[in-house]
């Protein structure tokens, strides 16, 4: 295998294409849009589910391994790019969460993970501008984050400088097929052909699909949020509550979100959620009622049923593999997600088990059917 086309240019599509190129392969990017300009740009950059034990164990699997390996990648991002992503292990404080306190520290124990119950004065040592009323937390040191915007810059960058070519306002419209299987895609800009085919649209993924006889279940799922220009010191910590979670940056700006929200590809932002964020924000810490709200906006993450992504060739179409499905956990599983994948395409040992990621018959469907989008979770 010499060539690769990818379809999509998100951190999904880049890390996929930062890892090929660095193992000899030439790679090409179409993008119907702007490098990293979707859901990619517009997340929070958690790198750690929101609740972790509300999801299934390949979910933990894949944001565990990220999590060790993240910190030296971004590192090499940063330095071959020039532009920092604002890697920050900040930790996460979670609050509110006593009906699932049992099941999250059953989660924690099988895992290993460090969760820390804090009261009192130790609460407020923590997270010094948390609301007085709250009595009790349970914080986890280690986790980190990235901010979107500056990772993605970063990251098309860095594979400019690698070499990978990005095609960008280039939308793929159907895929070259020969008799050993799809070798290429037919854009608006003309035949890109390849050894391989890698679609990694988020929640577009399903889309080139529809005209063949399955497809991922794979919906747009829109989440609304905004960001106080604060202070640094303002807010230390992620903060989670009831949903929502205040992020803080170097610079002191504070990220609020987000909604979860099911209206196909719209992507228009509200007032209404624009003033329930903005309270939920002042709720969890009162302080950022003395600054203003700098932004709104709203992405669509790419929602699959159970969370899980679609990691490989798909079974009816030869050569074609999927990278797609992450929902809101695109950048802490993006990078184990896209080294399963490459092991696959490359056939070396891979670094997890694929079987549970694979595209069966049960996680594909039939395009008459309707994707249910009160299952995912």
């Amino acid at each position: 295998m010499k060539r690769v086309l990818i379809i999509g240019a998100g951190i999904i599509g880049m890390l996929t294409a930062r890892l090929l190129i660095k193992s000899g392969v030439s790679v090409t990017i179409i993008e119907q849009g702007y490098a990293g300009k979707e859901s990619s740009w517009a997340g929070g950059g958690i790198i750690s589910p929101l609740y972790p034990w509300r999801y299934s164990d390949p979910v933990t699997r894949l944001a565990q391994w990220g999590q060790k390996y993240y910190p030296a990648v971004l590192q090499d991002i940063h330095h071959n790019s020039g532009i920092d992503p604002e890697y920050i292990q900040s930790g996460l404080l979670y609050l509110d969460i006593e009906d699932e306190l049992q099941q999250a520290i059953d989660w924690e124990q099988r895992f290993a993970y460090e969760f820390e119950k804090l009261t009192g004065d130790d609460l407020k040592t923590v997270e010094p501008g948390l609301e007085n009323n709250y009595q009790q937390g349970w914080f986890t040191p280690s986790i980190g984050q990235v901010r979107n915007p500056r990772l993605v810059r970063a990251l098309r960058e860095d594979l400019i400088k690698l070499g990978v070519r990005i095609e960008q306002q280039t939308r793929a419209e159907s895929f070259i097929s020969e008799s050993q299987g799809i070798k290429g895609v037919v854009t608006n800009k003309g035949r890109f052909y390849a050894d391989k085919v890698v679609l990694a649209g988020g929640a577009w993924s399903a889309q080139l699909l529809e005209k063949y006889l399955k497809t991922p279940k794979i919906a747009p799922v829109k989440g609304q949020m905004i960001v106080f220009k604060a202070e640094p010191g303002v807010v230390r910590r992620i903060v989670l509550s009831k949903g929502r979670y205040v992020i803080p940056r170097k610079d002191g700006r504070v990220v609020m979100g987000s909604t979860l929200e099911f209206e196909d590809f719209d992507k228009t932002t509200t007032e209404s959620v624009l003033q329930e964020l903005a309270q939920e924000a002042r709720r969890i810490i009162s302080a950022l009622a003395d600054y203003p709200i700098e932004k709104q906006w709203a992405g669509l993450r790419p929602g699959s049923v159970d969370g899980v992504p679609y990691i490989g060739e798909h079974p009816q179409l030869e050569n074609l593999y999927l990278n797609a499905g992450h929902f809101r956990n695109g950048v802490v599983i993006g990078l184990a997600s896209c080294q399963l994948l490459v092991d696959q395409l490359l056939e070396q040992q891979p670094i997890l088990d694929p079987a549970p990621y694979a595209l069966t018959e049960e996680r594909l469907v039939e395009n008459s059917r309707q994707i249910d989008l009160s299952t995912v979770i």
